[in-house]
């Protein structure tokens, strides 16, 4: 029985499709069956695996849809143990098309069904926005991992994000738990950095990762190449933290 992990934060720039990307890659190495779904319309994470996103004519919005099951829209990645269901620009028009439609915010739960059972994760990059995608992925999701920026604004919006989660929980998906806070593009030479490290261990505790995802070149580097920081340089900080931040995952759910 596969868990479906949802990445969210309605911010951009925090580390969503990088934690998405590099984690699927990283319990791929592991050994885990990974699927990941991108529920982007951006399709960033598709790419960063390799995708070429403008030859993709079935994917997510077929998913989302239902004119395509699950089985059709899976690909196989560049990344071992790693399939992905992609994603294209056409998936901005979701939003409106699934307005009208019953069961709107349970179509993603629905076309993972037939799936589900296949995979030991499956993670899902939300896009940056709290609309109806992203509300399809926490629906049929077990647990999300909020990705905080180490930076000004990091809390900015935080609180809007798990009076939606609170939400979902209460009308939708009673069972949806909190993964954990990840905390992202951290810089041990700055002051503010180590703050907000502390600020949101202060108010969060056991909810935060001990695993703290560094500022790393290479990191940066690996989606011009299509490729998961694992497969572009597995020497680099930024895998050595992903793998710890998989270990984890791993761990919290063996129990």
């Amino acid at each position: 029985m596969g868990k479906i992990i949802a990445i969210a934060n309605q911010k951009g720039g925090v580390g969503k499709t990088t934690t998405t990307v590099n984690l699927a890659a990283s319990l791929g190495v592991l050994e885990q069956k990974v699927l990941l779904i991108d529920a982007d319309p951006q399709a960033n994470a598709s790419s960063s695996l390799g995708i070429d996103v403008d030859q993709v004519t079935k994917g997510t919005y077929q998913l989302l849809e239902h004119t395509l099951p699950a089985k059709e829209v899976i690909v196989k990645t560049n990344s071992p143990n790693v399939d992905i269901i992609p994603s294209h620009i056409d998936l901005v028009a979701i939003e409106i098309e699934l307005v009208d439609k019953e069961q709107r915010e349970y179509m993603l739960q629905k076309a993972l069904e037939e799936v589900k059972d296949n995979y030991d994760y499956i993670l899902i990059d939300c896009a940056p926005s709290l609309g109806l995608i992203t509300l399809n992925s926490l629906v049929a999701a077990d647990s999300v991992i909020i990705p905080i920026q180490c930076e000004y604004f990091a809390l900015e919006g935080l609180g809007k994000l798990l009076n939606t989660i609170k939400g979902v929980q209460s009308i939708h998906n009673t069972s949806l738990n909190i993964e954990g806070l990840l905390l992202t593009m951290f810089d041990s030479r700055l002051r503010l950095s180590n703050q907000v490290v502390e600020e949101v261990k202060k108010h969060f505790e056991n909810m935060v990762f001990k695993t703290i995802i560094q500022r790393n070149v290479r990191l940066g580097e690996a989606p011009s190449h299509g490729e998961s920081i694992i497969k572009y340089d597995a020497t680099s900080k930024g895998a050595e933290n992903y793998l710890n931040l998989a270990n984890e995952v791993l761990k919290k759910n063996s129990k």
